[in-house]
């Protein structure tokens, strides 16, 4: 007896197990069907693809859906007769944020972001059209507005995590943050057409329509975007498609551009003479083959300097010196070095480091800069007084106004390097880990101007017959600096080797 009592209890028990399983997913399903509201979360997880009519039996009893208006139709650039329609689950967490489409057409437009909206969705159609999952079928007779002004919800989000977990992003109003153009655009482009965003870990589609407010309101090159998400496709060729609502959902944010190569040291005053046994020491972030591909290299020296640099870094004569690097490759992740012809590490009686690789060197004592930039010269970098400055470029034709790609200035804080004129004058820079190219919206691209003071400079001169190593992380993969650049002095000898220079502190990449 008391083992069929035991039975029938265990029995009892299983069963009551099977009810309350089945009651969470009830209670699901059928929580909102008192209030009749069903939040987005809960309505795409019915849509298993194809089309799915909607009526109270097809998604457990709910009847209508509620949530606040994201898209804007008010600059033209939403995508015609979609409102984007965000919520989340009633009492639900901030990850139950979720967007969904309605196609309502021309009545679309009478909603603005902030509007909370009551829609009836008896008769409509869920499913997707041209990639974007949305609700069709229905009429401005289905939407009660309720309330304006709503405070909404914004996501960030990178693309890479767009793309992994669409059903999560589309639809919504989510900001892309420091993001650059893919390529990179031509001087005075706009926004009108597709641009391609690249923010590091991913890609995504910014379409600006023609007819947007905004379409021909210049770009700048890199910043944090806020948008609603569109995703397209399947598998391995889904795509993002971004859309400003306005000019304002822009922010300009400078990005450093991912330079091939970064400046990682250098040696101003060799043992016994200087000429011809300077040299600077680069650190390649990707393969380079030079007769490909070539740069050019500067130093400035103002030395004595009493005018300003008219031509930038192509003014010349004492001032600056031009390398052209045309020949000889190197792998990522190696040093290499540009300077004088001597090949040794510290002087003329010193180590022939022949193990290293030199780009293009140039006995600058007997030979003028490349082309025609910068007199033959005792002291290519200055070792004493005023600021002095290196710069590398992409390319061999580089005029006044081409941005270098990673730009470094030391010494002291003397010097005619920069005058705001008019007319203006100056060394032009790139954002690195010392300088910016704007403060707020105002432009800054000379060495002295604005933020760019003289304090952006590696104070001070590395001490005699010493390498200067520069050190910091540099972000292979995005560009940009995880650990800024510091300067150390390493002392050198005569027979100090390749090693001394190339290990223990030195400038370093990491893949991010």
């Amino acid at each position: 007896m008391m083992k069929t009592k035991l039975k029938y209890f265990l029995l009892f028990a299983l069963v009551v197990a099977i009810y309350t399983s089945c009651k969470r997913d009830d209670d699901y399903r059928y929580k909102f069907s008192e209030s009749g509201f069903i939040s987005n979360f809960d309505l795409r997880r019915y849509y298993k693809g194809g089309e799915l009519a909607l009526n109270p039996e097809a998604i457990g009893g709910a009847t209508s859906i509620r949530g606040v208006v994201v898209s804007d139709f008010r600059s033209g650039n939403s995508i015609p007769g979609l409102i984007a329609l965000q919520n989340s689950r009633i009492n639900g967490t901030a990850d139950s944020l979720r967007g969904i489409s309605f196609n309502i057409g021309t009545a679309a437009s009478n909603y603005v972001p902030g509007d909370s909206l009551h829609i009836k969705l008896n008769g409509g159609v869920l499913k997707r059209v041209d990639g974007i999952l949305q609700i069709t079928g229905l009429t401005d007779l289905s939407i009660t507005k309720v309330a304006s002004g709503r405070i909404i919800k914004l996501q960030a989000a990178n693309t890479n995590t767009i793309l992994t977990n669409p059903d999560r992003y589309e639809s919504t109003l989510v900001a892309i943050n420091n993001a650059v153009y893919d390529p990179e655009p031509a001087a005075g482009s706009v926004y009108a057409g597709d641009k391609i965003l690249n923010d590091g870990f991913g890609l995504a589609t910014l379409r600006t329509s023609a007819n947007a407010t905004f379409s021909n309101t210049a770009i700048q090159p890199s910043g944090n975007f806020t948008g609603i998400v569109y995703v397209t496709g399947s598998g391995n060729t889904k795509k993002i498609e971004y859309r400003m609502r306005a000019a304002d959902d822009f922010f300009y944010v400078p990005m450093p551009k991912l330079s091939p190569a970064i400046i990682s040291g250098f040696l101003v005053d060799p043992n016994s003479t200087d000429g011809n046994y300077e040299y600077i020491q680069f650190l390649a972030t990707r393969d380079i083959n030079f007769a490909a591909t070539p740069f050019s290299v500067y130093t400035n020296n103002n030395a004595g300097a009493t005018s300003f640099p008219t031509l930038g870094w192509n003014t010349g004569a004492l001032r600056t010196y031009k390398f052209n690097l045309t020949s000889g490759s190197v792998k990522r992740g190696e040093f290499f070095y540009v300077g004088g012809a001597g090949g040794r590490i510290n002087g003329s009686a010193s180590t022939v480091i022949a193990a290293s690789k030199w780009i293009s060197p140039v006995d600058y004592t007997k030979v003028p800069g490349a082309n025609g930039v910068g007199d033959v010269t005792g002291n290519l970098l200055a070792n004493s007084g005023n600021v002095a400055g290196i710069a590398i470029f992409e390319g061999t034709n580089v005029t006044p106004n081409t941005i270098p790609l990673d730009v470094i200035f030391y010494g002291g804080a003397g010097g005619s390097f920069y005058t705001a004129g008019p007319p203006e004058y100056g060394l032009r820079v790139t954002i690195t880990d010392k300088f910016a190219t704007y403060a707020g919206k105002i432009p800054q691209e000379y060495y002295g101007k604005g933020t760019n003071d003289i304090s952006k400079r590696f104070a001070g001169f590395p001490t005699a017959t010493s390498f200067a190593k520069l050190g910091g992380i540099y972000k292979a993969t995005k560009g940009g600096w995880d650990a800024v650049r510091t300067m150390t002095s390493v002392q050198l000898t005569n027979t100090s080797v390749l090693g001394d220079i190339e290990t223990g502190g030195v400038t370093t990449l990491i893949d991010k």
